[in-house]
């Protein structure tokens, strides 16, 4: 019997998912809600918020869905799987208290904490004086560093003068506890930058109620790698690795973003290191979490470090990573349906070993001018026609709406143009060819993503 599949969200994961669940011989149709204008070609747009939980559910009853796969972290942190499993549909999903995981950043510390999960070492604070004076103590020779704090000394005039020493200018990390959209993170390479951060969150409110707890932590130094892992609450089956890119600029410059870019495989997770992960990351968290009487089905995200004393959680996520799932869609040959399906009904275990493209494939990130700060919608997108398309390349839209004939920019980051190659420069280069075929007013992209896999070296273990 044909299935009929429910995706919500709208962004370029949600058409990458609607994409690829489209291709399932089970699936006849796909529905996406809201969706863009990119998951228009392969699905039917829905006109309901990603946060209308009742009116997701009412859908799905009257439309008889066979399986909902929620894209966006804030439908699950809100308690989407939960209305669904009380409506006895099937949803693949963690529950409320599951999402938590990356709902707070303090309850995944706490998990991460009990479970003897490698992280960087932090504090927890709820307002903006002990922050402060943590800030301060940590650059006077806390744990993380090793001088003084600055002094304050006279020029002889009466003006005071910094003295400035190596624990000042030592990097910190500031993290949001709740969703900022993932801009509520601040890599801080001194004390002044860490304490304005501190005051944007507390004083300014930048972040909302997000920001109204902030963690510290410090700075780990290596290179980063996302881990994708199916879980239906005691089966784990990790996806291929990918590596993000999260600096908006070339060179890994300049603020945070959601993601300029991706790319799958990577050379900083080989087998061994995939084992290592899976032993003393993934499979310890899912255990504490049924401890802590959270089971969690879903995907769980790893954010990992690869530092000298081994592999890191710098942060969990409960749901597919974007851009990180346009290549990783791209490379996997087996039935999505059947994947998630068996994951959401807790049969995991019967599913046969995952095939994949190998070659490798890479994401492209455009973006609209200004992001990841304000920008202007609106601007119709030229060279989305599909004589413009190239043999295993596909442009997933992510802030894309339609406005009469045309397709606009709606959001931050619009389009994730994704490309297969023989080897990674191949596949660099077709995304880039595909990429110079698109325009609109303000466009731009970084021009290094997998760069770092031809630069990478492995690290010498301490």
């Amino acid at each position: 019997m044909a299935k009929k599949v429910l995706v919500i969200g709208q962004g370029g994961r949600e058409h990458a998912l609607a994409w690829k669940l489209s291709q399932s011989p089970q699936v006849s149709q796909v529905f996406c809600a809201p969706g863009n204008a990119g998951t228009e070609l392969v699905a039917r747009n829905v006109p309901i918020s990603e946060t209308d939980i009742q009116g997701l559910v009412q859908f799905a009853k009257k439309e008889n869905i066979d399986l909902t796969v929620p894209g966006p972290e804030v439908s699950l942190v809100a308690g989407v799987v939960d209305a669904f499993q009380k409506a006895g549909l099937v949803i693949f999903g963690p529950s409320q208290a599951a999402a938590q995981l990356e709902g707070s950043k303090a309850f995944a510390k706490e998990v991460m904490r009990s479970a003897k999960v490698p992280t960087a070492d932090y504090e927890t604070f709820d307002n903006l004086k002990t922050a402060e004076q943590y800030i301060f103590e940590r650059c006077g020779g806390g744990r993380f560093a090793s001088s003084q704090r600055p002094l304050e000394v006279t020029d002889g005039g009466g003006e005071l003068v910094r003295k400035t020493n190596p624990a000042w200018e030592q990097s910190v990390v500031l993290k949001a506890d709740g969703l900022a959209a993932g801009k509520g993170v601040r890599v801080c390479h001194s004390a002044p930058e860490a304490l304005a951060f501190a005051r944007e969150c507390f004083a300014e409110q930048k972040f909302g109620i997000a920001g109204q707890r902030v963690l510290i932590e410090e700075c780990l130094i290596g290179q980063e790698a996302s881990i994708l892992a199916l879980v239906d609450g005691k089966t784990i089956i990790p996806l291929e690795a990918s590596q993000d890119h999260k600096a908006a600029y070339d060179d890994d410059q300049g603020p945070n973003t959601g993601g300029m870019g991706a790319y799958s495989p990577t050379p900083v997770i080989n087998d061994e290191m995939m084992a290592q992960i899976t032993q003393t990351i993934l499979i310890p968290t899912v255990h504490e979490m049924k401890r802590k009487g959270c089971r969690f089905s879903g995907v769980l995200y790893a954010g990992l470090m690869l530092t000298r004393q081994g592999p890191k959680v710098l942060e969990f996520n409960v749901r597919f990573g974007d851009p990180e799932t346009q290549p990783v869609l791209m490379r996997l040959k087996s039935d999505l349906y059947s994947l998630l399906h068996a994951a959401a009904t807790g049969h995991l275990n019967e599913v046969p070993d995952l095939e994949w493209d190998p070659r490798p494939a890479v994401c492209v990130v455009m973006a609209s001018q200004g992001y990841p700060g304000d920008y202007q919608k609106g601007h119709p997108i030229r060279g989305l026609e599909a004589e413009n398309d190239l043999p295993d390349t596909y442009v997933f839209h992510a802030g894309t709406s339609r406005d009469g004939t045309n397709v606009v920019n709606s959001g931050g980051r619009v389009l994730g143009v994704t490309a297969l190659g023989d080897n990674l420069d191949l596949a660099k280069l077709a995304a880039y060819e595909r990429v110079r075929k698109i325009r609109w007013e303000g466009a731009w992209c970084r021009k290094d993503i997998s760069d770092k896999a031809r630069n990478y070296t492995t690290p010498t273990p301490e």
